[in-house]
Protein backbone atom coordinates (compact mmCIF):
# COMPACT_ATOMS: atom_id res chain seq x y z
CA UNK A 1 0.00 0.00 0.00
CA UNK A 2 1.34 3.46 -0.81
CA UNK A 3 0.34 7.03 -0.17
CA UNK A 4 -1.50 8.97 -2.90
CA UNK A 5 0.76 10.95 -5.18
CA UNK A 6 0.80 14.66 -4.50
CA UNK A 7 2.65 15.66 -7.62
CA UNK A 8 6.35 16.15 -8.29
CA UNK A 9 8.30 18.07 -5.67
CA UNK A 10 9.07 21.70 -6.26
CA UNK A 11 12.52 22.28 -7.73
CA UNK A 12 13.30 24.49 -4.74
CA UNK A 13 12.27 21.80 -2.26
CA UNK A 14 14.61 18.85 -1.76
CA UNK A 15 13.15 15.35 -1.82
CA UNK A 16 12.00 14.00 1.53
CA UNK A 17 14.78 12.03 3.22
CA UNK A 18 14.32 8.57 4.63
CA UNK A 19 11.47 7.50 2.31
CA UNK A 20 11.14 4.16 4.10
CA UNK A 21 9.43 6.00 6.94
CA UNK A 22 6.52 6.67 4.62
CA UNK A 23 5.57 2.99 4.27
CA UNK A 24 2.02 2.91 5.67
CA UNK A 25 2.02 -0.85 6.22
CA UNK A 26 5.17 -0.77 8.36
CA UNK A 27 3.84 2.18 10.38
CA UNK A 28 0.57 0.35 10.96
CA UNK A 29 2.38 -2.78 12.16
CA UNK A 30 4.64 -0.88 14.57
CA UNK A 31 1.79 1.11 16.05
CA UNK A 32 -0.64 -1.82 16.25
CA UNK A 33 1.90 -3.97 18.09
CA UNK A 34 2.69 -1.10 20.47
CA UNK A 35 -1.01 -0.46 21.17
CA UNK A 36 -1.53 -4.21 21.59
CA UNK A 37 1.24 -4.33 24.20
CA UNK A 38 -0.09 -1.32 26.11
CA UNK A 39 -3.63 -2.71 26.19
CA UNK A 40 -2.35 -6.21 26.99
CA UNK A 41 -0.95 -4.95 30.28
CA UNK A 42 -4.37 -3.71 31.38
CA UNK A 43 -5.36 -7.31 32.11
CA UNK A 44 -2.22 -9.44 31.68
CA UNK A 45 -1.58 -9.24 35.42
CA UNK A 46 -5.01 -10.57 36.36
CA UNK A 47 -4.11 -14.26 36.43
CA UNK A 48 -0.97 -13.35 38.40
CA UNK A 49 -2.97 -11.64 41.17
CA UNK A 50 -3.36 -14.68 43.45
CA UNK A 51 0.40 -15.38 43.24
CA UNK A 52 1.20 -11.70 43.84
CA UNK A 53 -1.14 -11.72 46.84
CA UNK A 54 0.67 -14.71 48.32
CA UNK A 55 4.21 -13.50 47.54
CA UNK A 56 3.72 -9.87 48.61
CA UNK A 57 1.04 -10.51 51.28
CA UNK A 58 -1.68 -8.22 49.96
CA UNK A 59 -5.45 -8.62 49.89
CA UNK A 60 -8.12 -7.84 47.32
CA UNK A 61 -7.74 -4.09 47.89
CA UNK A 62 -3.98 -4.23 47.29
CA UNK A 63 -4.50 -6.39 44.22
CA UNK A 64 -6.95 -3.84 42.86
CA UNK A 65 -4.18 -1.25 43.07
CA UNK A 66 -1.86 -3.50 41.03
CA UNK A 67 -4.41 -3.21 38.22
CA UNK A 68 -5.79 0.27 38.93
CA UNK A 69 -2.42 2.01 39.32
CA UNK A 70 -1.73 1.30 35.65
CA UNK A 71 -5.16 2.08 34.23
CA UNK A 72 -5.68 5.14 36.44
CA UNK A 73 -2.40 6.79 35.42
CA UNK A 74 -2.99 5.80 31.80
CA UNK A 75 -6.38 7.48 31.89
CA UNK A 76 -5.19 10.56 33.80
CA UNK A 77 -2.36 11.36 31.36
CA UNK A 78 -3.98 10.57 27.99
CA UNK A 79 -5.36 14.08 27.51
CA UNK A 80 -2.15 15.85 28.57
CA UNK A 81 -0.35 13.38 26.29
CA UNK A 82 -2.30 14.64 23.29
CA UNK A 83 -1.22 18.22 24.06
CA UNK A 84 2.42 17.24 24.56
CA UNK A 85 2.31 15.41 21.21
CA UNK A 86 1.12 18.55 19.43
CA UNK A 87 3.84 20.70 20.99
CA UNK A 88 6.80 18.31 20.84
CA UNK A 89 5.91 16.22 17.79
CA UNK A 90 3.89 13.02 17.76
CA UNK A 91 6.68 10.79 16.49
CA UNK A 92 8.99 11.99 19.23
CA UNK A 93 6.36 11.49 21.93
CA UNK A 94 5.40 8.05 20.61
CA UNK A 95 8.99 6.85 20.92
CA UNK A 96 9.43 8.50 24.33
CA UNK A 97 6.23 6.85 25.59
CA UNK A 98 7.34 3.49 24.27
CA UNK A 99 10.68 3.89 26.06
CA UNK A 100 8.93 4.81 29.34
CA UNK A 101 6.57 1.84 29.04
CA UNK A 102 9.53 -0.48 28.53
CA UNK A 103 11.37 1.02 31.51
CA UNK A 104 8.31 0.64 33.75
CA UNK A 105 7.99 -2.99 32.67
CA UNK A 106 11.60 -3.63 33.64
CA UNK A 107 11.07 -1.98 37.04
CA UNK A 108 7.96 -4.06 37.75
CA UNK A 109 9.66 -7.24 36.56
CA UNK A 110 12.41 -6.81 39.16
CA UNK A 111 10.07 -5.77 42.00
CA UNK A 112 10.29 -7.57 45.34
CA UNK A 113 7.69 -5.45 47.15
CA UNK A 114 4.16 -4.22 46.52
CA UNK A 115 5.31 -0.57 46.45
CA UNK A 116 7.97 -1.23 43.78
CA UNK A 117 5.53 -3.19 41.66
CA UNK A 118 2.94 -0.40 41.80
CA UNK A 119 5.65 2.17 40.98
CA UNK A 120 6.60 0.19 37.87
CA UNK A 121 2.96 0.01 36.85
CA UNK A 122 2.65 3.80 37.25
CA UNK A 123 5.65 4.36 34.95
CA UNK A 124 4.09 1.97 32.44
CA UNK A 125 0.88 3.99 32.59
CA UNK A 126 2.69 7.26 31.87
CA UNK A 127 4.38 5.67 28.85
CA UNK A 128 1.14 4.23 27.55
CA UNK A 129 -0.59 7.61 27.92
CA UNK A 130 2.07 9.22 25.74
CA UNK A 131 1.97 6.45 23.17
CA UNK A 132 -1.75 5.97 22.51
CA UNK A 133 -2.89 9.44 21.29
CA UNK A 134 0.33 9.85 19.29
CA UNK A 135 -0.26 6.56 17.49
CA UNK A 136 -3.76 7.53 16.38
CA UNK A 137 -2.56 10.93 15.15
CA UNK A 138 0.31 9.37 13.18
CA UNK A 139 -2.09 6.96 11.48
CA UNK A 140 -4.25 9.89 10.41
CA UNK A 141 -1.16 11.46 8.86
CA UNK A 142 -0.07 8.28 7.05
CA UNK A 143 -3.55 7.33 5.80
CA UNK A 144 -5.14 10.57 4.48
CA UNK A 145 -8.10 8.96 2.67
CA UNK A 146 -11.27 8.25 4.66
CA UNK A 147 -11.67 4.61 3.59
CA UNK A 148 -8.05 3.55 4.15
CA UNK A 149 -7.89 5.56 7.39
CA UNK A 150 -11.02 3.86 8.70
CA UNK A 151 -9.59 0.43 7.89
CA UNK A 152 -6.25 1.28 9.51
CA UNK A 153 -7.94 2.62 12.64
CA UNK A 154 -10.19 -0.43 12.62
CA UNK A 155 -7.11 -2.68 12.70
CA UNK A 156 -5.65 -0.53 15.47
CA UNK A 157 -8.92 -0.84 17.38
CA UNK A 158 -8.91 -4.59 16.86
CA UNK A 159 -5.32 -4.77 18.14
CA UNK A 160 -6.43 -2.79 21.19
CA UNK A 161 -9.34 -5.10 21.91
CA UNK A 162 -7.25 -8.18 21.21
CA UNK A 163 -4.63 -6.97 23.68
CA UNK A 164 -7.31 -6.67 26.35
CA UNK A 165 -8.67 -10.16 25.69
CA UNK A 166 -5.27 -11.85 25.29
CA UNK A 167 -3.96 -10.38 28.54
CA UNK A 168 -5.19 -13.26 30.70
CA UNK A 169 -4.42 -15.83 27.96
CA UNK A 170 -0.77 -14.81 27.74
CA UNK A 171 -0.34 -13.94 31.40
CA UNK A 172 -1.62 -17.24 32.80
CA UNK A 173 0.93 -19.63 31.21
CA UNK A 174 3.76 -17.17 31.90
CA UNK A 175 2.85 -17.05 35.60
CA UNK A 176 2.65 -20.81 35.89
CA UNK A 177 5.90 -21.50 34.04
CA UNK A 178 8.13 -18.54 34.98
CA UNK A 179 6.39 -16.70 37.83
CA UNK A 180 4.43 -13.46 37.89
CA UNK A 181 7.50 -11.30 37.19
CA UNK A 182 7.66 -12.73 33.65
CA UNK A 183 4.35 -11.06 32.71
CA UNK A 184 6.15 -7.72 32.88
CA UNK A 185 9.58 -8.84 31.72
CA UNK A 186 8.25 -10.03 28.34
CA UNK A 187 7.50 -6.41 27.44
CA UNK A 188 11.16 -5.43 27.64
CA UNK A 189 12.59 -7.15 24.51
CA UNK A 190 9.42 -6.38 22.53
CA UNK A 191 9.63 -2.72 23.55
CA UNK A 192 13.28 -2.50 22.51
CA UNK A 193 12.51 -3.99 19.09
CA UNK A 194 9.60 -1.62 18.56
CA UNK A 195 11.80 1.34 19.45
CA UNK A 196 14.30 0.33 16.76
CA UNK A 197 11.65 -0.24 14.08
CA UNK A 198 9.74 2.88 15.11
CA UNK A 199 12.82 5.07 14.85
CA UNK A 200 13.31 3.79 11.30
CA UNK A 201 9.76 3.73 9.89
CA UNK A 202 7.65 6.33 11.70
CA UNK A 203 7.14 9.53 9.66
CA UNK A 204 8.30 12.91 10.82
CA UNK A 205 5.48 14.84 12.50
CA UNK A 206 6.35 18.52 13.06
CA UNK A 207 5.33 20.03 16.41
CA UNK A 208 2.52 22.55 16.61
CA UNK A 209 3.35 25.03 19.36
CA UNK A 210 0.23 27.15 19.05
CA UNK A 211 -1.74 25.23 21.67
CA UNK A 212 -0.90 26.34 25.23
CA UNK A 213 -0.63 24.15 28.29
CA UNK A 214 -3.83 23.79 30.28
CA UNK A 215 -2.23 23.31 33.70
CA UNK A 216 -5.39 24.04 35.78
CA UNK A 217 -7.37 21.51 33.76
CA UNK A 218 -4.66 18.88 34.03
CA UNK A 219 -4.33 19.34 37.79
CA UNK A 220 -8.08 19.26 38.43
CA UNK A 221 -8.53 16.15 36.27
CA UNK A 222 -5.75 14.30 38.10
CA UNK A 223 -7.06 15.28 41.55
CA UNK A 224 -10.70 14.54 40.72
CA UNK A 225 -10.27 11.19 39.04
CA UNK A 226 -7.49 10.08 41.38
CA UNK A 227 -9.48 10.99 44.49
CA UNK A 228 -12.56 9.15 43.27
CA UNK A 229 -10.73 5.93 42.39
CA UNK A 230 -8.71 6.03 45.63
CA UNK A 231 -11.89 6.33 47.71
CA UNK A 232 -13.66 3.54 45.81
CA UNK A 233 -10.78 1.11 46.26
CA UNK A 234 -9.91 1.95 49.88
CA UNK A 235 -13.48 2.38 51.14
CA UNK A 236 -14.40 -1.30 51.66
CA UNK A 237 -11.20 -2.13 53.58
CA UNK A 238 -10.64 1.12 55.49
CA UNK A 239 -14.30 1.98 56.04
CA UNK A 240 -16.43 4.51 54.18
CA UNK A 241 -16.09 7.00 57.03
CA UNK A 242 -12.30 6.77 57.16
CA UNK A 243 -10.80 10.31 56.91
CA UNK A 244 -8.65 9.40 53.90
CA UNK A 245 -11.62 7.89 52.06
CA UNK A 246 -13.80 10.91 52.82
CA UNK A 247 -10.96 13.16 51.66
CA UNK A 248 -10.85 11.29 48.36
CA UNK A 249 -14.58 11.69 47.76
CA UNK A 250 -14.38 15.37 48.79
CA UNK A 251 -11.49 16.01 46.40
CA UNK A 252 -13.45 14.40 43.56
CA UNK A 253 -16.61 16.31 44.44
CA UNK A 254 -14.79 19.62 44.32
CA UNK A 255 -12.28 19.04 41.53
CA UNK A 256 -14.52 17.44 38.87
CA UNK A 257 -17.17 20.22 38.77
CA UNK A 258 -14.37 22.78 38.90
CA UNK A 259 -12.76 21.02 35.92
CA UNK A 260 -15.91 21.49 33.84
CA UNK A 261 -16.11 25.16 34.80
CA UNK A 262 -12.43 25.79 34.00
CA UNK A 263 -12.57 23.97 30.66
CA UNK A 264 -15.74 25.82 29.62
CA UNK A 265 -13.93 29.16 30.06
CA UNK A 266 -10.48 28.21 28.78
CA UNK A 267 -9.43 29.63 25.43
CA UNK A 268 -7.58 26.41 24.50
CA UNK A 269 -8.96 23.73 26.86
CA UNK A 270 -7.48 20.31 27.41
CA UNK A 271 -11.04 18.93 27.19
CA UNK A 272 -12.97 20.69 24.47
CA UNK A 273 -16.55 20.41 25.74
CA UNK A 274 -17.87 20.86 22.20
CA UNK A 275 -16.86 17.20 21.75
CA UNK A 276 -19.71 16.24 24.09
CA UNK A 277 -22.15 18.71 22.54
CA UNK A 278 -21.86 16.66 19.37
CA UNK A 279 -24.36 13.96 20.31
CA UNK A 280 -22.80 11.23 18.15
CA UNK A 281 -19.36 11.77 19.67
CA UNK A 282 -20.92 11.70 23.13
CA UNK A 283 -22.66 8.41 22.31
CA UNK A 284 -19.40 6.87 21.11
CA UNK A 285 -17.55 8.02 24.24
CA UNK A 286 -20.29 6.71 26.54
CA UNK A 287 -20.33 3.36 24.74
CA UNK A 288 -16.56 2.98 25.05
CA UNK A 289 -16.73 3.83 28.77
CA UNK A 290 -19.49 1.34 29.57
CA UNK A 291 -17.95 -1.47 27.50
CA UNK A 292 -14.60 -1.05 29.25
CA UNK A 293 -16.38 -1.04 32.60
CA UNK A 294 -18.06 -4.34 31.74
CA UNK A 295 -14.98 -5.93 30.16
CA UNK A 296 -12.45 -4.97 32.83
CA UNK A 297 -14.83 -5.86 35.62
CA UNK A 298 -15.78 -9.20 34.08
CA UNK A 299 -12.20 -10.31 33.35
CA UNK A 300 -10.84 -9.08 36.70
CA UNK A 301 -13.50 -10.95 38.65
CA UNK A 302 -13.52 -14.01 36.40
CA UNK A 303 -9.75 -14.43 36.86
CA UNK A 304 -10.13 -14.44 40.66
CA UNK A 305 -13.22 -16.65 40.47
CA UNK A 306 -11.49 -19.29 38.36
CA UNK A 307 -8.51 -19.57 40.74
CA UNK A 308 -9.98 -18.76 44.16
CA UNK A 309 -13.24 -20.68 43.79
CA UNK A 310 -12.91 -23.22 40.99
CA UNK A 311 -9.26 -24.03 41.74
CA UNK A 312 -7.89 -23.49 38.23
CA UNK A 313 -4.16 -22.98 37.70
CA UNK A 314 -2.98 -19.60 36.31
CA UNK A 315 -2.33 -21.19 32.90
CA UNK A 316 -5.71 -22.92 32.84
CA UNK A 317 -7.47 -19.73 33.89
CA UNK A 318 -5.65 -17.86 31.12
CA UNK A 319 -6.60 -20.38 28.46
CA UNK A 320 -10.25 -19.94 29.39
CA UNK A 321 -10.08 -16.55 27.66
CA UNK A 322 -8.67 -17.99 24.43
CA UNK A 323 -12.14 -18.35 22.93
CA UNK A 324 -12.83 -14.64 23.54
CA UNK A 325 -9.55 -13.73 21.86
CA UNK A 326 -10.37 -15.85 18.81
CA UNK A 327 -13.67 -14.03 18.35
CA UNK A 328 -11.93 -10.65 18.60
CA UNK A 329 -9.56 -11.71 15.80
CA UNK A 330 -12.49 -12.79 13.63
CA UNK A 331 -14.95 -9.98 14.35
CA UNK A 332 -12.50 -7.04 14.59
CA UNK A 333 -11.88 -6.66 10.84
CA UNK A 334 -15.57 -7.37 10.18
CA UNK A 335 -16.54 -4.53 12.51
CA UNK A 336 -14.16 -2.21 10.64
CA UNK A 337 -15.66 -3.12 7.26
CA UNK A 338 -19.21 -2.74 8.56
CA UNK A 339 -18.33 0.67 10.00
CA UNK A 340 -17.05 1.80 6.59
CA UNK A 341 -19.79 0.26 4.43
CA UNK A 342 -22.73 1.11 6.71
CA UNK A 343 -23.21 3.37 9.66
CA UNK A 344 -20.75 2.69 12.48
CA UNK A 345 -23.63 2.97 14.94
CA UNK A 346 -25.21 -0.32 13.86
CA UNK A 347 -22.37 -2.53 15.16
CA UNK A 348 -21.96 -0.15 18.11
CA UNK A 349 -25.55 -0.73 19.24
CA UNK A 350 -25.07 -4.48 19.10
CA UNK A 351 -21.84 -4.23 21.10
CA UNK A 352 -23.28 -2.16 23.96
CA UNK A 353 -26.33 -4.41 24.13
CA UNK A 354 -24.08 -7.43 24.73
CA UNK A 355 -22.35 -5.84 27.75
CA UNK A 356 -25.10 -6.43 30.33
CA UNK A 357 -25.60 -9.92 28.91
CA UNK A 358 -21.95 -10.76 29.68
CA UNK A 359 -22.16 -9.54 33.28
CA UNK A 360 -25.53 -11.11 34.04
CA UNK A 361 -24.39 -14.37 32.46
CA UNK A 362 -21.30 -14.57 34.65
CA UNK A 363 -23.39 -13.80 37.74
CA UNK A 364 -25.50 -16.91 37.23
CA UNK A 365 -22.71 -19.38 38.11
CA UNK A 366 -21.58 -20.59 41.52
CA UNK A 367 -18.97 -22.69 43.27
CA UNK A 368 -19.36 -25.84 41.16
CA UNK A 369 -19.71 -24.36 37.67
CA UNK A 370 -18.18 -26.30 34.77
CA UNK A 371 -16.48 -24.83 31.74
CA UNK A 372 -19.11 -26.25 29.39
CA UNK A 373 -21.74 -24.23 31.26
CA UNK A 374 -20.18 -20.77 31.13
CA UNK A 375 -18.00 -20.99 27.99
CA UNK A 376 -20.73 -19.25 25.97
CA UNK A 377 -19.86 -15.99 27.75
CA UNK A 378 -16.38 -15.90 26.20
CA UNK A 379 -17.29 -15.47 22.51
CA UNK A 380 -19.86 -12.89 23.57
CA UNK A 381 -17.03 -10.94 25.25
CA UNK A 382 -15.01 -11.09 22.04
CA UNK A 383 -17.87 -9.89 19.85
CA UNK A 384 -18.72 -7.16 22.37
CA UNK A 385 -15.15 -5.81 22.30
CA UNK A 386 -14.91 -5.66 18.51
CA UNK A 387 -18.38 -4.28 17.88
CA UNK A 388 -17.79 -1.45 20.34
CA UNK A 389 -14.13 -0.38 20.28
CA UNK A 390 -13.70 -0.43 16.49
CA UNK A 391 -16.82 1.68 15.70
CA UNK A 392 -15.94 4.13 18.50
CA UNK A 393 -12.58 4.84 16.85
CA UNK A 394 -14.20 5.24 13.44
CA UNK A 395 -16.95 7.57 14.72
CA UNK A 396 -14.55 9.89 16.52
CA UNK A 397 -12.22 10.15 13.53
CA UNK A 398 -15.11 10.85 11.16
CA UNK A 399 -16.69 13.49 13.37
CA UNK A 400 -13.57 15.39 14.45
CA UNK A 401 -10.89 16.57 12.06
CA UNK A 402 -7.94 18.90 11.96
CA UNK A 403 -5.96 19.97 15.00
CA UNK A 404 -8.68 18.84 17.42
CA UNK A 405 -8.56 15.26 16.19
CA UNK A 406 -5.79 14.31 18.61
CA UNK A 407 -7.75 15.81 21.50
CA UNK A 408 -10.91 13.94 20.49
CA UNK A 409 -9.09 10.62 20.22
CA UNK A 410 -7.50 11.23 23.61
CA UNK A 411 -10.93 11.95 25.16
CA UNK A 412 -12.32 8.70 23.77
CA UNK A 413 -9.26 6.74 24.93
CA UNK A 414 -9.41 8.43 28.36
CA UNK A 415 -13.05 7.54 28.89
CA UNK A 416 -12.37 3.97 27.81
CA UNK A 417 -9.54 3.65 30.33
CA UNK A 418 -11.64 5.37 33.00
CA UNK A 419 -14.36 2.83 32.29
CA UNK A 420 -11.84 0.07 32.94
CA UNK A 421 -10.54 1.46 36.20
CA UNK A 422 -14.09 2.30 37.29
CA UNK A 423 -15.16 -1.25 36.51
CA UNK A 424 -12.43 -2.61 38.78
CA UNK A 425 -12.80 0.03 41.49
CA UNK A 426 -16.57 0.56 41.67
CA UNK A 427 -17.59 -3.04 41.12
CA UNK A 428 -14.71 -4.06 43.39
CA UNK A 429 -16.15 -1.80 46.08
CA UNK A 430 -19.49 -3.60 45.75
CA UNK A 431 -17.71 -6.97 45.89
CA UNK A 432 -15.60 -6.11 48.93
CA UNK A 433 -18.47 -4.57 50.87
CA UNK A 434 -20.82 -7.48 50.22
CA UNK A 435 -18.00 -9.97 50.81
CA UNK A 436 -17.18 -8.46 54.18
CA UNK A 437 -20.83 -8.52 55.28
CA UNK A 438 -21.26 -12.12 54.17
CA UNK A 439 -18.03 -13.25 55.86
CA UNK A 440 -18.97 -11.54 59.12
CA UNK A 441 -22.45 -13.04 59.07
CA UNK A 442 -21.01 -16.55 58.82
CA UNK A 443 -18.16 -15.98 61.28
CA UNK A 444 -20.28 -14.30 63.95
CA UNK A 445 -22.55 -17.36 64.01
CA UNK A 446 -19.74 -19.39 65.65
CA UNK A 447 -17.15 -16.84 66.86
CA UNK A 448 -17.18 -13.84 69.20
CA UNK A 449 -17.73 -10.58 67.34
CA UNK A 450 -14.19 -9.26 67.91
CA UNK A 451 -12.59 -12.44 66.54
CA UNK A 452 -14.93 -12.48 63.55
CA UNK A 453 -14.07 -8.87 62.69
CA UNK A 454 -10.33 -9.52 63.06
CA UNK A 455 -10.59 -12.54 60.77
CA UNK A 456 -12.51 -10.56 58.16
CA UNK A 457 -9.96 -7.73 58.32
CA UNK A 458 -7.10 -10.16 57.67
CA UNK A 459 -8.88 -11.76 54.73
CA UNK A 460 -9.64 -8.43 53.03
CA UNK A 461 -6.37 -6.66 53.86
CA UNK A 462 -3.80 -9.44 53.40
CA UNK A 463 -5.52 -12.02 51.23
CA UNK A 464 -7.21 -15.30 52.00
CA UNK A 465 -3.95 -17.05 52.90
CA UNK A 466 -3.59 -14.83 55.99
CA UNK A 467 -7.02 -15.85 57.23
CA UNK A 468 -6.92 -19.53 56.33
CA UNK A 469 -4.02 -20.68 58.49
CA UNK A 470 -4.31 -22.59 61.77
CA UNK A 471 -7.11 -24.66 63.29
CA UNK A 472 -10.50 -24.36 61.66
CA UNK A 473 -8.98 -23.45 58.29
CA UNK A 474 -11.52 -25.63 56.48
CA UNK A 475 -14.47 -23.72 57.93
CA UNK A 476 -12.81 -20.36 57.25
CA UNK A 477 -12.14 -21.43 53.67
CA UNK A 478 -15.82 -22.21 53.19
CA UNK A 479 -16.77 -18.84 54.66
CA UNK A 480 -14.35 -17.09 52.32
CA UNK A 481 -15.63 -18.91 49.23
CA UNK A 482 -19.25 -18.21 50.09
CA UNK A 483 -18.50 -14.57 50.89
CA UNK A 484 -16.51 -14.10 47.68
CA UNK A 485 -19.33 -15.55 45.58
CA UNK A 486 -21.90 -13.35 47.31
CA UNK A 487 -19.78 -10.27 46.60
CA UNK A 488 -19.04 -11.39 43.05
CA UNK A 489 -22.70 -11.86 42.18
CA UNK A 490 -23.65 -8.51 43.72
CA UNK A 491 -20.91 -6.73 41.73
CA UNK A 492 -21.80 -8.40 38.44
CA UNK A 493 -25.53 -7.74 38.75
CA UNK A 494 -24.79 -4.11 39.64
CA UNK A 495 -22.66 -3.77 36.52
CA UNK A 496 -25.30 -5.49 34.39
CA UNK A 497 -27.97 -3.01 35.47
CA UNK A 498 -25.68 -0.02 34.85
CA UNK A 499 -24.59 -1.14 31.39
CA UNK A 500 -28.18 -2.01 30.44
CA UNK A 501 -29.16 1.57 31.22
CA UNK A 502 -26.29 2.79 29.02
CA UNK A 503 -27.41 0.51 26.17
CA UNK A 504 -30.94 1.96 26.31
CA UNK A 505 -29.58 5.53 26.40
CA UNK A 506 -27.34 4.78 23.43
CA UNK A 507 -30.27 3.50 21.40
CA UNK A 508 -32.43 6.52 22.24
CA UNK A 509 -29.63 8.97 21.40
CA UNK A 510 -28.81 7.33 18.06
CA UNK A 511 -32.33 6.67 16.74
CA UNK A 512 -33.03 10.43 16.42
CA UNK A 513 -31.00 11.96 13.56
CA UNK A 514 -28.38 14.42 14.76
CA UNK A 515 -27.89 17.80 13.17
CA UNK A 516 -24.70 17.78 11.16
CA UNK A 517 -22.16 20.17 12.66
CA UNK A 518 -20.71 22.82 10.45
CA UNK A 519 -17.56 21.98 8.55
CA UNK A 520 -14.78 24.13 9.90
CA UNK A 521 -11.01 23.83 10.00
CA UNK A 522 -9.93 21.80 12.95
CA UNK A 523 -13.44 21.19 14.13
CA UNK A 524 -16.33 18.77 13.87
CA UNK A 525 -17.37 17.61 10.43
CA UNK A 526 -20.15 15.71 8.81
CA UNK A 527 -19.66 11.92 9.01
CA UNK A 528 -18.64 10.24 5.78
CA UNK A 529 -19.89 6.73 6.55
Amino acid sequence: MSLPRTGPPSPAAPAMPRPRRRRPGAVLVVESVAVFMVMLDNLAMNNALPDIGRDLTVGVGGLEWVVASYTLVLAAFLLPGSIVGERLGRRRLFLAGLAAFTLGSALGATADSWATLVTGRIVQGVGGAALLPSSAALLRQVFPEDATRARALGLRGAASGLGLALGPVIGGPLVERFGWHSVLFINVPIGVCLLLFGAFFLPYAPPCRSRPWDLPGQALAAVGVGGLIFALIQGPSEGWTDPAVLAGFTAAGVALPALLAVEARAEEPMIDLSFFRDRLCAVAALAGFSTSLALFGAIFFLSLYLQYILGWSPAGAGLVFLLASAFIVVTGPVAGRLSVRWSAFRPLLIGVTLCPLVLAGLASYGEHARYAEYCWVLPVIGVCVSLTFVPVNVIVVQRVRGRRAGMATAIAETLRELGGVTGVAALGAVLNSRMRDSFLRQAEAVLPADQAHALADRALAHGPAAALAGPGAGAVRRWFHTAFLDGLHAALYTGAVGTAVVAVCTYLMVRTPAAAPADEPGGLVRPTA
